[in-house]
């Protein structure tokens, strides 16, 4: 490709994936390319794929094919889980001329050099998922507000209906050290709130002597960032010890997100989960008898192979008698190379989407109920950059979206909301009451006390 040369971006998938592409696209940016929106008809796309969706390969096809139509003559590079899990497959898609695997992806600005200026095809470059040992790590920039900083990579549970261990391969992480260098810098920039991600970020450090608590710790001490927030924690790692931290910490959200994926202990158990129902209702309750305000979210997972009836039933009692908040549902779909691929008793399509349906309608009622708990309180709320007719949203810091007048001076700050009422979009809207928040006021908290509600 002939100088200057132009980049678009687009990602599929989870907040690592798109942590990831910031950082390709910095690295590229370092190169000499200029990163553009795709419709500028840029030189160069980048498709960063997700292999959990049930539809990647059409997912897949149908954004090469969009580049196409953008820009025949555009070299086109796909990265990603899928890529890795498929690279053959698609380098055989038309119009993909670069398909890179997991620990190539990295090396994303040599690897389109080496092409020289020639459409090389659908060449895969990717080695053994087994081989890969180097932890990069990763952040998106261009939002002031809000940065998904990757601190921990790969997984070694193998649940039997995930491909994570064989995209990204085994847990992985930095140091202590260079992750709080890292939160440093992206303080600097002026970022407010720092999401920590991973595929499962309670391992982080188990390979080098550390751990996910003295992590959280260390960050704690960052100046310049108003909250920290854990994106996920595996139930079984979320221990007492973080749970007391986060209570008293200066900096740490009082926001958990456990994924628990079924309440039924049997189908845990054929999961191959590394918990059951009791621990999972003791780390949420153990959470909300500290922190009464926390918000307590959950993964779930509809039509596993062999998912009775009852065993649904059973989970959606389950959801119902522990205090969580927020749910994210997921429809199961096949996996190849998973173990539950080969089960027995699939469940039709239609009774999972039903499924799904029943527990988002549930999800939406907790989700509501977290809401209308905290009315008449006042919770700072970080606002973000966007308006619209008129107004603006943020979050609490227990992860209630707050709906306001927009004010640019209240953008990227940390400000006490009054906590008023719910509107047709589900938003609390309120109205400030105090100046903004530095950093230390926030961690000490300022709202009352609330006591766990029953059961939605």
């Amino acid at each position: 490709m002939s100088s200057p040369r132009t980049v678009a971006f687009h990602t599929l998938g989870c907040k690592l994936n798109f942590a990831e592409s910031s950082t390709l696209a910095r690295g590229l940016e370092e190169a000499g390319y200029a990163r553009v929106r795709p419709e500028d008809r840029p030189d160069l796309f980048v498709l960063n794929t997700c292999s959990v969706t049930e539809n990647a390969d059409r997912e897949c096809r149908q954004w090469v094919r969009r580049f196409q139509r953008i820009n025949p003559e555009a070299f086109v590079a796909v990265v990603g889980c899928y890529a890795q899990l498929k690279p053959d497959e698609i380098a055989a898609i038309p119009g993909v001329d670069l398909v890179l695997g997991a620990n190539e992806k990295f090396d994303l600005a040599a690897h389109i050099d080496a092409a020289d200026g020639k459409r090389p095809g659908g060449v895969a470059v990717h080695g053994p998922i087994k081989e890969v040992r180097a932890f990069h790590p990763s952040w998106n920039s261009g939002d002031r507000t809000r940065t998904f900083l990757k601190v921990q990579d790969g997984c070694d549970y193998f649940c039997s209906f995930c491909t994570i261990p064989l995209a990204r391969g085994r847990s992985r992480s930095g140091t202590v050290a260079d992750t709080v260098a890292i939160a440093e810098r992206i303080a600097a920039s002026g970022v407010k709130e720092i999401v920590l991600t991973g595929v499962n970020t309670g391992d982080f450090g188990r390979s080098h002597g550390e751990d996910f608590l003295g992590l959280v710790e260390a960050l704690d001490r960052v100046e310049g960032i108003a909250r920290f927030r854990i994106s996920s924690i595996e139930p079984n790692l979320c221990t007492d010890a973080i749970i007391r931290f986060v209570a008293g910490s200066r900096r740490f959200a009082p926001h958990f997100h456990m994924p628990l994926q079924s309440g039924s202990d049997a189908l845990l158990e054929r999961m191959r989960r590394r918990y059951d129902t009791a621990l999972y209702a003791d780390r949420v309750r153990a959470i909300k008898a500290l922190m009464p305000h926390a918000c307590v979210g959950a993964d779930v997972i509809t039509g596993t192979p062999g998912e009775t009836d009852e065993e649904f039933i059973r989970t959606h009692t389950f959801l119902r008698s522990v205090p969580v908040d927020h749910l994210h549902v997921f429809t199961y779909s096949e996996r190849a190379n998973t173990t539950a691929v080969r089960m027995d008793e699939t469940v039709p399509m239609e009774m999972r989407r039903e499924r799904t349906k029943q527990l988002r309608i549930l999800g939406s009622k907790l989700q509501r109920a977290h809401g209308e708990r905290h009315l008449g309180t006042v919770r700072p709320v970080l606002f973000e950059a966007e308006e619209t007719d008129g107004r603006m949203l943020g979050f609490t810091d227990n992860y209630i979206r707050v709906s306001v007048p927009y004010d640019p001076a209240w953008v990227n700050a940390v400000v006490p909301v009054s906590m008023d009422r719910i509107d047709g979009e589900g938003h609390v809207t309120g109205s400030r009451t105090a100046p903004a928040l530095s950093a230390k006021a926030y961690g000490e908290g300022m709202a009352p006390a609330l006591a766990p509600s029953p059961a939605a």
